[in-house]
């Protein structure tokens, strides 16, 4: 008896267990595979990296031409060297915080002028620039620039005497192309009208002292290491 209904199973079961057998298969195999996980994970990374770093010049592989570039680039430098938990790991962690914040100030900014422009989805997408970015890739690389002086001088999008970063011109750029840039500008003078010398005296709370922070650097890379094997503090030495 147990043989024949083996038989029986055998003979008229078999689509219905190997078709059950694929469902299974397909119910446990993935939806996406591994290389299109890595490269989303590694497209989510390089969005964090940006993030996380704003470079000011997207060109630069060394991070450094600029003296704010070169600073946030020392603070992380030396905060990798410094031991996790010490005095001078968390006062460098607050520098490279603020300096990060100020960045932020700026980009949000920009953020919330483009939405009040419209482009309510889009924003994010136009505010990215990876550090592959070249000038010699721009459409409107003249008037960009052009532009980007006109804010820095006519408005107080940038909160800062230094020269504006340059990942705006790739922007700019992409607003001359959506023929948006006139009024972001005009939006830009509305909504963030140029500061008299005592308000920028006063500044913001993101504000940075970036000949102050050179030299407390260049200090830093002069002394001595501390005997807790902290390599420098963040406001003593360096600063953000």
């Amino acid at each position: 008896m147990g043989a024949a209904f083996k038989r029986f199973c055998a003979r008229y079961c078999c689509c219905c267990c190997c078709a059950e057998e694929e469902e299974e298969e397909d119910e446990k195999r993935p939806i996406l595979g591994n290389e299109t996980l890595e490269y989303f994970n590694r497209e989510a990374q390089k969005r964090r990296d940006q993030e996380t770093n704003l470079w000011s010049e997207p060109g630069d592989p060394s991070h450094s031409e600029r003296d704010d570039d070169r600073v946030l680039h020392n603070l992380l430098q030396k905060r990798a060297k410094t031991r996790t938990g010490s005095t001078g790991y968390r006062r460098l962690s607050v520098d490279i915080e603020a300096m990060r914040d100020f960045r932020r100030e700026v980009r949000d900014k920009w953020k919330m002028l483009l939405e009040n422009l419209g482009f309510m989805a889009e924003a994010e997408s136009l505010l990215t620039v990876s550090a592959g970015a070249s000038l010699d890739r721009m459409r409107n690389a003249p008037r960009s620039r052009a532009l980007l002086q006109t804010l820095a001088s006519e408005t107080s999008i940038f909160s800062s005497k230094e020269p504006p970063p340059e990942r705006y011109l790739f922007i700019l750029d992409r607003l001359i192309y959506l023929d948006a840039a006139d009024d972001f500008v005009a939006k830009a003078r509305r909504f963030y009208p140029p500061k008299d010398s005592d308000e920028e005296e006063e500044g913001s709370g993101l504000s940075i002292n970036l000949p102050l922070l050179l030299a407390r650097l260049g200090q830093g890379r002069g002394e001595d290491d501390e005997v807790d094997g902290e390599e420098g503090s963040g406001r003593d030495q360096d600063d953000d």
